[in-house]
């Protein structure tokens, strides 16, 4: 019986407390010094290009750009090596307004011995978000 690989199983846990907009669920499965860059670089959601470092810094990202919206992970797929993972995705955002956003990237996923979530990456660039307005 093969066992699921550990960064694959923190990642696939993320998508779920993301989804479940289950925020308690989502920190407890990082490390005191997570670092998540999403996107990789200068962005709103990384306004220093340097990542959001720390737990009390990933719960203001969790309440500006998680819970006012829903948001929809598609996996297309993963592979895992060592004490991470990475996954070619599609997130869909529908924001309180009603507008939603598509992205498609890669996002990385690394955990430490404890199994605790140390860096979130995300491969993706705003000028490859397609925005819909509402229906």
């Amino acid at each position: 019986m093969s066992q699921e690989h550990p960064a694959l199983a923190v990642a696939q846990k993320s998508w779920r407390c993301v989804q479940a907009h289950d925020k308690q669920g989502w920190l407890d499965l990082m490390a005191e010094d997570v670092c998540i860059e999403d996107p990789i670089g200068v962005a709103p959601t990384n306004p220093t290009g340097k990542g959001l470092r720390g737990k009390a810094a990933v719960s203001e990202f969790y309440d500006t750009h998680i819970a006012p919206s829903t948001i929809r992970v598609e996996a297309h797929e993963s592979h895992a090596a060592a004490n991470e993972s990475a996954h070619l995705m599609t997130l869909t955002t529908t924001f309180a307004n009603g507008v939603t956003s598509r992205v498609r990237g890669i996002f990385t996923y690394r955990i430490d011995d404890d199994g605790k979530l140390t860096n979130l990456r995300g491969y993706w660039s705003l000028d490859r978000v397609a925005f819909e307005p509402p229906s």
